[in-house]
């Protein structure tokens, strides 16, 4: 059986201007001269993990990793709310992906992105295909108005109590309307209480709504006020924009990725992203490849979801 890597140190690391004010971490790891991954974190706002590094084979790939704007080691840090989201969106996040990708001097890469990392790297691939030499995406969403819709409304019918709770962490007026919108104006409030309560409803329910296996725990990161509060508040601020993209734009320009090969691990049992988008997805790009891992859920830790992206980062090595 295909297992993770051992855990590995980055070779390289810096924090890079890209403008408006923002400085963003990234790290390369792995083999200076192997063959170059871009890893795209999810959330939006979560920030890179260590456990992300075992995807790739260390003797083989050169994997570059970076904390999307305004969260994990990149600053200013969404957790203070006197940080603007303004300079915050995906057109943003693509430029500093180029601007990356230059400063490292790097011609073209493969991309892996997970949940909203696959949004994203979608964005990017549709937006630069030269640059990609292979797609790799698991847990794949694209961020359409429906599957955000899904996640916070539709969704509550497999967890009934978790989005009563949701619900309830709103004024009255707001519980049948838009959540996203809600959550989004009371993690701007001036109390301080008031963002807190909200950011921590927020992830109360993004914890309960990917716990589809039994030994699921609770996601550590969210005991972390100040990873809570960036969180929220990055998730928020896209999801209430759509991500900047027009509705269904993901799956309608797929076919630009034609001739660049494409692995789509997704879990059967993904409540929070359900698998129509991917097999919607791989209709539309010519040449991708669906893997659906019937026992997983949302997360990498789900069973057989790491274990499916190894083996994906292993063939396509190179």
């Amino acid at each position: 059986m295909t297992t993770l890597y051992p855990p590995i140190e980055p070779h390289a690391h810096g924090m890079l201007n890209v403008g408006d004010g923002n400085l963003v971490y990234w790290e390369a790891c792995g083999n200076p001269g192997g063959k170059p991954a871009l890893v795209l974190h999810g959330g939006p706002g979560s920030g890179c993990t260590p456990g992300m590094r075992r995807f790739f084979d260390p003797e083989r790939y050169r994997a570059v990793f970076f904390d999307q704007r305004n969260c994990g080691r990149s600053t200013p840090h969404a957790s203070d709310p006197a940080t603007s989201l303004a300079a915050n969106t995906t057109p943003h996040l693509l430029a500093d992906i180029e601007h990356l990708r230059m400063a490292l001097e790097i011609d073209h890469w493969l991309v892996f992105g997970m949940s909203w990392g696959s949004t994203l790297a979608l964005a990017y691939a549709e937006s630069h295909p030269d640059r990609v030499s292979e797609i790799v995406l698991a847990a794949v969403t694209t961020t359409r108005p429906a599957e955000i819709d899904w996640l916070y409304h539709g969704a509550g019918r497999f967890f009934p109590e978790a989005w009563e709770r949701l619900r309830e962490g709103v004024p009255p007026a707001e519980r049948d309307g838009n959540l996203v919108e809600a959550y989004a104006r009371l993690l701007e409030h001036p109390d301080p209480a008031v963002r807190e309560a909200a950011a921590a409803g927020w992830c109360a329910w993004e914890d309960a709504v990917v716990a589809t296996n039994p030994n699921t725990g609770p996601n550590p990161r969210y005991a972390d006020a100040r990873f809570r509060m960036a969180f929220a508040r990055i998730v928020t601020h896209y999801f209430r924009h759509n991500a900047w993209l027009e509705d269904g734009q993901l799956l309608r320009d797929a076919a630009r990725l034609t001739g660049i090969p494409g692995v789509l691990i997704h879990g059967r049992l993904d409540i929070s992203s359900p698998l129509e988008t991917a097999w919607r997805l791989a209709q539309a790009w010519p040449g991708s490849e669906l893997v659906i891992v019937e026992r997983s859920g949302h997360s990498s830790a789900e069973p057989g979801m790491a274990e499916v992206i190894v083996a994906a980062t292993d063939r396509l090595a190179g």
